[in-house]
């Protein structure tokens, strides 16, 4: 009778909760059971492992094979498991020393071959098996992943016979080793955008801040265009944001382009689980893929209704939480949201002809799919008209992404330094304390509150929105102007839309 204990790690949404496997050889009939909650996928590794061994020569005991997955109340599924089964009952039958698998986790697919092949979520993995101190095991195709991570103690294998003979000490592998990427940037460019001065410094203020941003206006003015160059104008992520995108995209199993911000652009078809994640084992939706990325919704008005009411959380909280019978799931989602949509159903400002043969109620029906907690919690709203001909086919270029990512830099950088995040996520407590709005400014901010009907939301979104302007500007307070063209760049009424 025999015992082995190895360990490795599941996959629960962006964390990978440690998985002790232990394989029992007692006597009686050849058998071979896996317990634990393990689903179809790992109950199936019992073949998989069977016939990996004996392709590699090795001996599969004629024993009974218990195999115990704990903590048994939560939920494995995949092949990940098939490598840890496969050392497990080698180690149970004497075939390797058992204490060539001390302090170290395994994950790995194996082929019927013997081959192993890479399995998803290995960062997330790794990075806690790096926290706990243990050495990690895994195959040779997830190896530049793990690169990733600095002083990780790992070793990768394209075979179970190679990474046998490195726990029997007979070839020893090497490390798997850091890899310094290069920083992969978006390549849209701003000096595609013919004219659009007003649309042009919205999408700065938003990146300087951090603020959402609604683009409304004709087809064809350019407001996919501009939204999609505004990856290209925010700062560099950190080392510790570019890991953080880099495990959420491993745990889908994209490849992982190191330091270029995520921009999703779902279509307007997508359900609300598609939108925020979901699923018996809850998966991350596009609010996720999009964490410290850009998450842009064209044609708004066409989402459905309460597919946009739930954006109105993570939103505010910079996260969204699965909640299942079982447990709950927490997934990242700060992600900056821009949106395009039509004034009209016809695609036209309601000023224009062409839009004369919609009803007030029509127009009105027409945007009313869009709650107003919602717009609530975006920002700025930009109207992008038609780009005169004489523009649209002149040779003049307007300023490059880098010219304008370096302001937005330096906006980051005030912020950073004065308050130690970005101005969008300040409370108003923390607006108040910034002593950055002068006494005759902030009464402005109570006059026009009265005039436009402002939610406190709405009102603290234009001092925040101020604050950006007046970063960009290197002033030290907020001035009377920063306020008014704060104001502009809010102007649900364009839209007939009351605040």
């Amino acid at each position: 009778m025999a015992l082995a204990t190895l360990y490795t790690r599941a996959v629960i949404g962006v964390e990978a909760p440690l998985i002790t496997v232990e394989v029992h050889l007692s006597g009686g009939l050849p058998h071979m059971a896996i317990v634990g909650m393990a689903e179809t996928a790992v109950k199936e590794s019992k073949d998989r492992v069977r016939s990996a061994l004996l392709n590699a020569q090795f001996d599969f005991p004629a024993s009974r094979i218990t195999i115990n997955l704990a903590p048994a109340d939560l939920p494995k599924g995949g092949g990940r498991y098939d490598l840890a089964i496969a050392l497990g009952i080698l180690v149970a039958s004497g075939q390797i020393p058992a204490a060539a698998l001390r302090d170290t986790e395994v994950m790995g697919e194996l082929s019927l071959s013997g081959k192993l092949r890479p399995v998803q979520g290995v960062l997330p993995a790794a990075m806690a098996a790096q926290k706990a101190g243990r050495t990690l095991l895994l195959p040779a195709g997830n190896a530049p992943e793990i690169g990733l991570l600095a002083n990780c103690h790992a070793f990768a294998a394209d075979h179970l016979l190679e990474l046998c003979g490195h726990l029997k000490g007979q070839a020893p592998l090497s490390p798997v080793a850091t890899q310094h990427p290069q920083t992969v940037l978006n390549v849209a460019d701003m000096t595609d955008i013919k004219g659009q001065p007003q649309a042009r410094k919205a999408l700065e203020v938003a990146a300087a801040g951090g603020h959402n941003l609604l683009f409304f206006g004709p087809p064809g003015t350019g407001k996919t265009l501009l939204a999609s160059r505004l990856p290209g104008i925010l700062p560099e992520l950190s080392p510790e944001e570019a890991l953080d995108v880099a495990a959420i995209r491993s745990i889908i199993g994209q490849p992982i382009l190191w330091g270029q911000r995520p921009f999703r652009a779902p279509h307007h078809t997508c359900s609300g689980a598609a939108l925020v994640g979901g699923g018996s084992v809850p998966r991350p939706g596009e609010i996720t893929l999009a964490h410290n990325g850009v998450l842009f919704l064209d044609e708004l008005t066409e989402f459905s209704r309460a597919t946009l009411d739930v954006l109105r959380e993570p939103l505010e909280s910079g996260e969204i939480v699965i909640s299942r019978a079982a447990r709950k799931t927490t997934f990242p989602a700060r992600f900056q949201l821009v949106a395009a949509m039509n004034p009209t159903p016809g695609g036209f400002n309601a000023s224009d002809s062409r839009s004369r043969a919609y009803t007030p109620e029509q127009l009105q029906r027409y945007l009313s799919r869009l709650s107003g907690p919602f717009l609530d919690r975006i920002d700025l709203y930009v109207e992008v008209p038609t780009v005169p001909a004489e523009v649209l086919q002149g040779r003049a270029q307007g300023e490059s992404s880098a010219e304008v990512r370096a302001r937005v830099q330096v906006a980051w950088e005030r912020q950073q330094a004065r308050q130690g995040k970005q101005n969008r996520d300040l409370t108003s407590t923390e607006l108040h304390e910034l002593g950055m709005l002068p006494q005759k400014e902030r009464q402005m901010i109570v006059d026009l509150a009265e005039r436009f009907r402002l939610s406190a939301r709405a009102q603290h979104r234009i001092e925040k929105v101020a604050l950006t302007l007046a970063d960009l500007a290197g002033a030290d307070e907020v001035a009377k102007t920063h306020l008014i063209e704060a104001l502009n760049m809010r102007q649900l009424d364009r839209l007939g839309v009351m605040q």
